[in-house]
């Protein structure tokens, strides 16, 4: 599935605070992955590779608030980031975070739309 939204992250000031607000407010399921300064958001069932079990659901992740990552962003999925950031810089965006690996699950980078808006990009290591 590609070229469409996959994934969000939230960033957090006070990660304990806001992991306890969604727990509360919704009932999310956040598990904390101190190795990568990283918390998985759980929104919605998942199977047993960690894809949503509902058609159209996402979940998500939760890090520190810093530069660029300022306020929620929404990530698409995409076969080739390097080929997406081309385009993306082709059609007026900004590369902001280039390509980098997360752990041996795949790659992600973020850039900023023609409009300002911070938009991460995600490619799965594993295919399909």
């Amino acid at each position: 599935m590609t070229d469409k939204v996959v994934h969000f992250e939230i960033p957090a000031d006070d990660l304990d605070r806001a992991r306890a607000f969604y727990q509360q407010a919704f009932g999310w399921t956040i598990n904390s992955l101190p190795e990568l300064d990283y918390n998985i958001v759980e929104t919605t069932p998942i199977d047993e590779t960690n894809v949503p079990t509902e058609p159209g659901a996402i979940n998500g992740g939760m890090m520190r608030r810093q530069a660029p990552i300022n306020s929620p962003v929404i990530t698409i999925g995409v076969d080739d980031i390097d080929a997406a950031l081309q385009r993306v810089e082709e059609l007026g965006g900004k590369t902001e975070i280039p390509k980098q690996g997360v752990a041996d699950m795949g790659f992600t980078a973020y850039f900023s739309d023609p409009e300002g808006n911070l938009v991460g990009l995600w490619a799965s290591a594993q295919p399909g």
